[in-house]
């Protein structure tokens, strides 16, 4: 009764706390079955710790070779000081982002890097200058909130190597960054680890780039009734999980529990946890992971208990989806939170799938997974998706228009860290998951992959100039689309992971940035990729705060004015007004058939080839200063002289208008 303040309590210690860790032990009843696992002899960890400390190496076991050595939280002290030199927000708009989804470990961790510190955030502090010039202006860093990598520690007779959980979706603290990823390690009580987490958030910042994370609160690296207990469940239980009667732990996630999102002590830990990261560490927003769990309510669900007052008709059983969901609700109006940049993973794995229909307060973005779906559809030549590829070029108003929102509502990718690679994606019809040790089961079974007619990275060389024209063709429609272009990690070089599609075991070469392939790139698909993201920079129609209307945007077919939508329609074209560039005529031809199209006339201008990614590099771009561009400008006059254009099968354009100089 001395000890507590309301629902919270307190004890003040006297003394000298340098070096000094701590964890909490809770006394009480263990009973599964009622949903309590109190257990008076564990130390638990504190979910409010600013920093984990346990093993200081990644990969390394504990003494005796325990992957689950025990842990503590790090004593704060009053000594904690950063110097951000000023650092402030940069604040993009939303429509301004080009968004590159990064893994901390796997970005430098090959000797390639040749980094001072391979594999850590100093390590990709030293290769930010790489994001610049690729035109990145935002980074999003999949989890760094502690995690075990050790989760899945076993032999892998395949590669012969060892399985890591070297994603890291699987957090045991949320306040504590991944003490493994710095070059600190357990230095100062993990006080370094903190600072070398911001020194790159300072550090992109400088060079223009924004920083978001990828968090997990859908669930617990603490798993089902048999996973260890390590913090909340040994708290309490049946209030941070969602719990079936008889103690039962619903498993929304995929991965054993489910985190109790909407229950009031929880949403307030959330929003607390995502404060802290705003403003002490100074990350400009987040991607929820799963997110669609944080619209479920929760266990003991409880109108009296989440909205103060008893609910007419309230029939809501545990997991049910919510409408307002409170959570979302808190954090959307929260007065720091609301000015970030909020995405959500509009789906989980116990089948609801929200894309267009997550609660979103007007200021939420989604991963548009069926914007992946079509377009994927598309470009590889499936029939029936030419109406459907036009809505994922204007962003989606298909799915944002109706409920108020914008272009920028959509986060628009091709390719995800879960998934094929971009290179993969045009190699490969089947995956290729044996390197995992599971059989060749696990992983999405459907891709809408095309190897572009062999199977595998080693293809006869008109196949391989095949898969090189189609990446050329998925970029190019990730940057003219309307919406948040998103792409991944090493795709900018053609990273393959040998068609391996869930990758989620291996701290190996498999996910591992190659930047001796990325200079092999440079003058080719690399290139592009950057003067790409330029392109998109420089107009002023490609990151539209609205969706695009006639007076702007006019759709095409072999002939101006008259676009095919049919069923068996392989051919997409469109002219968009730019307050910049002046006009830009844009075409995608899924077809297996060349095709000559027909221009639109405009009186005193002349259509400047621009982009053709049926040329081999350097010439799928005409840069300005690409010596040989007059020549290769004079190969097409014949064709614009007369306003046509002749496109190979599978190929993309754009072309710009220009002043007659010789009428």
């Amino acid at each position: 009764m001395i000890n507590r303040t309301g629902d919270v309590w307190h004890v003040l210690l006297k003394g000298d706390f340098t070096d000094v860790l701590y964890g909490y032990k809770f006394d009480g009843t263990f009973s599964p079955e009622e949903g309590h696992h109190y257990d008076a002899s564990r130390i638990l960890l504190d979910p409010y710790a600013k920093a984990v400390i346990s093993r200081g190496e990644y990969g390394i076991l504990g003494p005796d070779g325990d992957c689950w050595p025990q842990m503590a939280c790090r004593v704060p002290s009053h000594g904690d000081e950063f110097d951000w030199e000023g650092d402030l927000p940069l604040k993009y708009h939303p429509k301004d982002l080009i968004i590159y989804e990064m893994h901390v470990r796997g970005f430098t961790r090959h000797d390639s890097s040749m980094t001072d510190f391979p594999g850590t955030y100093r390590g990709v502090v030293e290769k930010l200058d790489h994001l610049k010039e690729l035109g990145v202006n935002c980074i999003e860093l999949m989890p760094c909130h502690e995690f075990n990598e050790l989760e899945y520690f076993s032999y892998n007779s395949v590669l012969g190597d060892y399985k890591m959980n070297f994603w890291g979706y699987s957090t045991i603290n949320y306040f504590s960054p991944m003490v493994r990823y710095s070059s600190a390690g357990l230095s100062s009580c993990g006080q370094d680890a903190i600072n070398e987490f911001k020194t790159l958030i300072k550090e992109a910042h400088k060079r223009g780039i924004e920083v978001l994370m990828d968090v997990v609160f859908n669930h617990t690296a603490e798993g089902n009734e048999n996973g260890p207990v390590l913090s909340f469940r040994g708290i309490d239980n049946s209030m941070y999980y969602m719990l079936a009667p008889k103690g039962e732990f619903y498993n929304y996630s995929g991965c054993g529990n489910t985190l109790n999102c909407n229950h009031p002590a929880v949403r307030q830990f959330i929003v607390d946890c995502l404060r802290y990261w705003v403003t002490e560490m100074h990350v400009d927003g987040f991607r929820f992971d799963l997110a669609s769990i944080l619209t479920r309510s929760s266990s003991l669900w409880d109108a009296v208990n989440v909205f103060g007052k008893p609910i007419e008709g309230d029939l809501l059983t545990t997991g049910t989806p919510l409408t307002s969901p409170p959570l979302i609700d808190m954090i959307s109006n929260d007065p720091i939170l609301r000015g970030v940049k909020l995405i959500a993973e509009a789906w989980d794995t116990g089948g609801l799938y929200q894309v267009g229909t997550f609660p979103h307060w007007g200021i939420w973005s989604e991963w548009n997974g069926k914007y992946r779906d079509v377009v994927r559809q598309f470009i590889k030549g499936t029939d029936g998706f030419s109406g459907a590829f036009a809505e994922s070029l204007c962003g989606s108003p298909n799915l944002y228009q109706e409920g108020g929102r914008r272009p920028w509502n959509s986060v628009n990718f091709v390719c995800a860290h879960d998934g094929f690679t971009l290179a993969d994606l045009v190699s490969y019809n089947d995956k290729h998951n044996l390197a995992n040790g599971e059989d060749n089961n696990d992983g999405e079974s459907h891709n809408n992959s095309w190897n572009c007619g062999q199977e595998g990275e080693f293809a006869g060389i008109s196949v391989k100039r095949l898969r090189k024209r189609q990446m050329r063709n998925f970029f190019v429609c990730l940057m003219v689309s309307q919406g948040i272009p998103m792409t991944y990690m090493g795709d900018e070089y053609g990273h393959t992971k040998g068609g391996n599609n869930n990758s989620y075991c291996h701290d190996n070469y498999i996910n591992y940035f190659r930047w001796d392939k990325k200079e092999e790139s440079s003058l080719d698909f690399y290139r592009f990729c950057s003067l790409m993201t330029k392109f998109r920079h420089e107009c002023e129609s490609l990151g539209l705060s609205d969706f695009p209307t006639a007076e702007r945007l006019q759709w095409h077919g072999h002939l101006p004015g008259q676009p095919d939508w049919s069923e068996t329609s392989r051919f997409v074209a469109y002219t968009m007004v730019d307050s910049v560039k002046g006009e830009l005529y844009i075409a995608f031809n899924a077809s297996h058939l060349p095709v000559t199209v027909a221009l639109p006339e405009r009186p005193g201008y002349r259509w400047e080839p621009l982009v053709d990614t049926s040329k081999p590099a350097p010439f799928d771009f005409l840069s300005s200063d690409l010596p040989e561009r007059e020549v290769a400008v004079k190969q097409y006059a014949q064709f614009l002289d007369s306003n046509w254009y002749p496109m190979l099968s599978y190929s993309s354009i754009i072309l710009l208008l220009s002043p007659e100089t010789n009428a």
